[in-house]
Order: C-alpha cells, then sequence, then structure tokens
C-alpha cells in the first residue's frame, strides 16, 4: 500500500469516527432531553398536586 492509498484509507476511517461520534452524541442528547423533559413534568404535576 503506498503513503497515499495509506493517507485516504487513514481519512476515510477518521470521516466514518467523526460520524458515528456524531450520530452518537445526537443520541445522547435525545435522552437528556428526554430525561428533563420527564423530569419538568413531574416537578409541574407535583406542584400542581400540592397545590390544591
Amino acid at each position: 500500500m503506498s503513503d497515499s492509498e495509506n493517507k485516504q484509507r487513514n481519512r476515510e476511517i477518521a470521516e466514518n469516527e467523526a460520524d458515528r461520534q456524531t450520530v452518537g452524541d445526537i443520541r445522547v442528547s435525545a435522552w437528556a432531553i428526554a430525561a428533563a423533559v420527564i423530569i419538568a413534568l413531574a416537578a409541574v404535576g407535583w406542584v400542581l398536586i400540592h397545590n390544591h
């Protein structure tokens, strides 16, 4: 494998890894947002129940 082929292969591997990392980050963010919404709804429900 020549040096230029090796560099191209490494570049493609790095791009694939970056894409995989981005998808993982989005998935984690979605879970964090969902958890925050559930916690907020629970807090609002708790306040509404205890104020009446």
